[in-house]
């Protein structure tokens, strides 16, 4: 009776531990800290872009770190206002919209000038804003800052019968003008300097924005907690041979801090994201 008991016991203990130890996995993974970034191009240059930063970050806090990002930039203005993420990196206007919407809180933005483009072909005969006029022109996405501020330089023009066409990436947006698909599109600076030397001496800037508030990071109110250490932990990359490599090779001149000031000024490209959502484009 006692050995059956005995042998029974251990049998409901190893049973219980085989399960604790199978949902030790999912567990990690539900604890990952979800960074994610802004579509600024394809899935897979994010994804491997962010590594450095994510070895940084989870070396840091000793935490598991996912990188992910979202279809378009109008999505992930979704997600992110749903709270999707523990840490959105995104242009100024959606960090304002973050703030002031969901609760996230600046951390940090990259040193680099952020700047939009109006980049034609370098051989075609479009060179101002009235040579576009009755043309199709390319935007990101509705919901992006390159597109939104583009869409005003047109629109302070006066350039009528615009055909405007959403692509998913600033590399899509050079290889459709490359084939004559379009005659102009927006981009960042930072995506034209990614582009190979090759496209880019095929291309030619029309027109470039002041600088504006561009890639922040935003932390989810509810990991306030992890503010300091992440902001430490983020800058400390910054400081490594990595870190350099890191920037150097993006073109982003290193972190510094981020005031509500500058997200504040973005408020009226926070108020067009707004629309766009509410449009439920």
């Amino acid at each position: 009776m006692t050995k059956r008991l005995s042998a029974g016991i251990l049998a409901l203990c190893s049973a219980l531990l085989c399960s604790l130890t199978a949902a030790m996995p999912a567990r990690a993974e539900e604890q990952a800290l979800r960074i994610g970034i802004a579509p600024h191009t394809s899935a897979r240059v994010i994804v491997e872009q962010y590594q450095p930063v994510r070895r940084a970050v989870e070396q840091a806090l000793g935490r598991p770190v996912e990188i992910v990002t979202a279809p378009d930039f109008t999505a992930f203005a979704r997600r992110a206002l749903d709270q999707d993420y523990d840490v959105a990196v995104t242009t100024g206007h959606q960090a304002q919209l973050l703030r002031k919407d969901a609760g996230y809180l600046p951390l940090l933005t990259y040193k680099a000038d952020f700047r939009a483009l109006v980049v034609t072909a370098a051989k075609g005969p479009y060179r101002t804003a009235e040579s576009l006029a009755g043309t199709t022109v390319l935007g990101l996405s509705p919901s992006s800052l390159v597109t939104l501020w583009g869409q005003r330089w047109l629109a302070d023009r006066a350039t009528p019968d615009i055909q405007l066409r959403y692509v998913s990436a600033a590399d899509s947006v050079a290889q459709l003008i490359l084939a004559g698909d379009a005659s102009a599109g927006f981009m960042s600076l930072a995506n034209l300097a990614k582009l190979s030397p090759e496209v880019q001496a095929q291309l030619a800037t029309i027109a470039e924005s002041p600088p504006m508030a561009g890639r922040a990071y935003m932390l989810n109110g509810k990991e306030a907690a992890l503010a300091e250490p992440l902001r430490k932990a983020l800058l400390a990359f910054g400081a490594t041979n990595e870190g350099k490599t890191y920037f150097d090779s993006n073109q982003l001149g290193g972190y510094r801090p981020l005031t509500d000031a500058e997200l504040e000024a973005m408020e009226p490209m926070a108020e067009e994201v707004r629309r766009v959502l509410k449009a439920g484009k």
